[in-house]
């Protein structure tokens, strides 16, 4: 079904609404019939797909592979480990029997009550127990470690409110799971792959991103250490878009899972876990789109060049495409994904505002006159720039122009972020920095205490302490207690 091509509400205007008539649009997603889930739409899910092939290299080039665990989580399992229960224990679906049967009236269908389960089972808001209740089988010598295993799932977590792909009640993930001899191994993968994610957001999604930890009290439940990658978007809120755990031997103590060391002596396991989810596509969205619909940066488009053929009869449209066939298998074979739409139910000034909102990078329109002098129009859709070019030698030059919009692109947001970055010494000042967005460095006295009074009064959370911030001693915006260096505030999704 082809997608109506309406005037997006402009960001300026209402940045919610126009964010949700964009993923719609652009025909990315949509509500299904179950409250908070959402259908992944063709468009949408191919963009994931070449999100998840990337990041399955990287995580392979890593050392890792990928297993399958079950979606059932047994309820005693995860009540082993207290702050994990504790911190997923408001978002957990739970199945308590296995049959229905015809009501009583004839007109539908009722749980069995006979068919009551023995033990509730949890649906998995996240695997590091069912991990690791297998991992006791799995681990007796440290000949049996390390453990580097990934893998690509649905998890549900039961959000009142919800928003397409920023928040939905089941989602699509990866979740690596880790065990490992050593606490310093454990730390050393756990930082290795906050750096795959950064380096996958930064040279692949054209999304730069702050490396940091998080402050204990958003910390992952049952971590030790959660380490970040911090986003910022458009509208001056971040968005956390990865995350790895050290999990110390928190799981392992509550499996029980040991191994004989290579002292012969008997030692829990280090652990990690590490995620980014479909969340990834709303910060994509959020971070390079416009009022005319997606900006997707050429490594991650579907389609990155579409070609238009401008006629008024077949014969022209026979010319067009004899003479543009052998470009197209020339950038096919120079790995460029490319699209010839000659379809003949809609006009070409459709199509390109189609391939507009649908974030295309590249657009070649190709006519009658076109034909006779040996050129092509080139659309560039990052900066919505047309030029006249020859076609003789045009695969080339596409090559170089898709990385120049894949590197203008990351510019721009880079750019953007560094315009709404600042450091604030006082709370007066912080609340009313905050009211315009973006992320503001302030000393903090590190208590929970102070950390939960600054997001009551203004709405905003420590995202990270960064990992490159400077030493630089200070005293806390709200308490004026001691502080070793500043942290990043920011109102976030």
């Amino acid at each position: 079904m082809a997608i109506e091509l309406k005037e997006l509400t402009s960001s300026e205007e209402n940045y919610s609404q126009w964010y949700n008539d964009l993923v719609v649009k652009a025909d990315l997603a949509e509500n299904s019939a179950v409250r908070g889930c959402m259908v992944i739409k063709p468009y949408g899910y191919a963009i994931w797909e070449k999100m998840q092939a990337q990041l399955d290299k990287m995580f392979k080039e890593t050392g890792h592979s990928n297993a399958y665990f079950p979606l059932f989580i047994p309820k005693s399992y995860l009540s082993r480990e207290a702050d994990h229960v504790e911190g997923f224990a408001k978002e957990c679906a739970v199945v308590t029997h296995y049959r229905l049967k015809n009501s009583p009236d004839g007109k539908g269908v009722t749980v069995d009550p006979a068919a009551k389960l023995e033990e509730e089972l949890i649906v998995r808001p996240t695997s590091e127990t069912i991990i690791w209740s297998t991992y006791k089988n799995w681990i007796q010598s440290y000949r049996d470690l390390p453990i580097l295993v990934n893998q690509w799932a649905n998890v549900v977590r039961w959000e009142m409110r919800t928003r397409l792909f920023l928040r939905t009640a089941e989602f699509l993930w990866q979740e690596g799971h880790t065990a490992h001899a050593t606490r310093e191994e454990a730390m050393e993968e756990a930082t290795k792959m906050l750096n795959v994610y950064a380096d996958f957001a930064e040279r692949y999604m054209a999304l730069p991103v702050v490396k940091g930890i998080k402050s204990a009290n958003e910390r992952f439940a049952g971590a030790l250490e959660t380490f970040c990658i911090e986003a910022m978007m458009q509208d001056g809120k971040a968005l956390q878009a990865g995350t790895s755990h050290f999990l110390g031997q928190n799981f392992a103590k509550a499996f029980d899972v040991q191994f004989v060391n290579k002292d012969n002596k008997l030692e829990y396991v280090w652990a990690t876990s590490w995620g980014v989810s479909t969340r990834l596509m709303g910060a994509l969205i959020m971070a390079h789109s416009d009022n005319n619909g997606l900006v997707l940066p050429p490594r991650l488009a579907p389609i990155q060049v579409v070609i238009v053929p401008i006629y008024k009869n077949a014969e022209q449209l026979a010319a067009v495409a004899e003479r543009i066939h052998p470009v197209v298998d020339r950038l096919r074979s120079l790995g460029v994904s490319v699209k010839f739409d000659d379809s003949d139910n809609k006009k070409p000034g459709w199509k390109f505002a189609e391939y507009e909102l649908k974030g295309v990078p590249v657009r070649l329109a190709l006519g009658g006159r076109d034909l006779e002098n040996g050129t092509v129009e080139v659309f560039r859709r990052d900066k919505l720039e047309k030029q006249t070019m020859p076609l003789e030698g045009i695969e080339q030059y596409i090559v170089s122009l898709l990385d120049e919009i894949q590197d203008n692109i990351y510019k721009k947001a880079f750019d953007f972020r560094a315009s709404v970055t600042r450091n604030v010494d006082s709370y007066d000042e912080f609340r009313s920095e905050i009211e315009k967005g973006g992320f503001l460095a302030a000393h903090w006295d590190g208590t929970t205490e102070t950390e939960e009074r600054i997001k009551a009064e203004t709405k905003a959370t420590i995202r990270c302490i960064p990992l490159d911030r400077k030493a630089e001693k200070g005293v806390c915006m709200v308490t004026g207690r001691p502080s070793e260096g500043r942290v990043l505030f920011a109102r976030s999704y």
